[in-house]
């Protein structure tokens, strides 16, 4: 009976401890958001708290009116897209050989798990990355972040539960390693494959210091690099005439709608995902 009545008040305790946690998250979106929709004086005269005071979509008509915003969302879109297929694709290759008994396989996962923990620093791979010659090039976006060795530990893992005897029972009729990934391993791993590519999608997205350092041409930036230029200095000549225009002192508000806009948009990948998701944790729930 007691350990019955402390079940559910630990059972209480984590519940609260969760709601408390979504509240952080959300609160800080939901003031984004009111800001967003908010009159610029209500604005500075900060009476907007978590509702929109005098409700405007102004701010966030001058965003959609800078072509360079759009250009540049359609750019990460298409950027993210690749990047999650080119990791997703790198990151199978590299776990996959691991799973077989290959001579120095410890020495190559000690290698590989070195380089979590130490890397050259920014200069040296500044100095890298121009003697490669990817200083403003698009491709310096995808092929220095195209492996994350902590995404490769997690779908290696995954792989060595998969059971031995399927592979062999495969290479007894005949099949190469390539046929045993591609009809074996890939299907039985697409709740971890869905999981890894919403975090290879998500860094990508979120990214922009790879793009501050390496790029200086305004086409290939991202719309983090974009919306950190706006917030800092409101870069953008179109939401400038904007300002100058039309709405007195509405930068917060503009910013606000920036964000939201660039938030949003890797929000709606998350309901597709959610199924993976679920499968992804009641994998290995059930004995047998």
């Amino acid at each position: 009976m007691v350990s019955s009545q402390s079940k559910k008040i630990g059972d209480m305790v984590i519940g609260l401890i969760c709601l408390a946690v979504i509240g952080i998250c959300i609160f800080p979106m939901l003031n984004l958001l009111a800001r967003s929709l908010s009159d610029p004086m209500a604005i500075i005269n900060r009476r907007v708290s978590f509702l929109p005071v005098d409700p405007t979509l102004d701010s966030y008509r001058f965003v959609f009116q800078d072509p360079s915003f759009s250009r540049s969302l359609l750019w990460t879109a298409i950027l993210t897209v690749i990047c999650t297929l080119v990791s997703l694709g790198i990151t199978i290759l590299c776990a996959f050989p691991l799973t077989y008994p290959l001579k120095g396989k410890k020495a190559i996962n000690t290698l590989i798990i070195f380089t979590m923990y130490f890397n050259a620093g920014t200069i040296p791979n500044y100095i890298l990355i121009k003697s490669l010659g990817l200083l403003n090039n698009p491709l310096v976006l995808i092929l220095p972040s195209c492996l994350s060795v902590f995404n490769m530990i997690i779908l290696r893992s995954f792989f060595y539960g998969v059971p031995e005897s399927l592979r062999e029972s495969a290479e007894l009729d005949g099949a190469n390693p390539f046929t045993v990934l591609v009809r074996i391993y890939l299907p039985l791993s697409s709740a971890v494959l869905a999981t890894l590519a919403l975090f290879y999608a998500v860094g990508r997205w979120n990214g922009f210091s790879d793009a501050l350092l390496y790029l200086t041409k305004a086409d290939f930036h991202p719309i983090q690099l974009k919306l950190y230029n706006i917030i800092n200095n409101l870069s953008s000549i179109e939401v400038q005439e904007g300002i100058a225009g039309g709405i007195p002192a509405a930068s917060d508000g503009m910013k606000a709608a920036a964000v939201m806009f660039a938030t949003v948009p890797i929000l709606v990948v998350y309901p597709w995902l959610q199924r993976y998701f679920i499968a992804g944790v009641t994998i290995g729930a059930v004995k047998g």
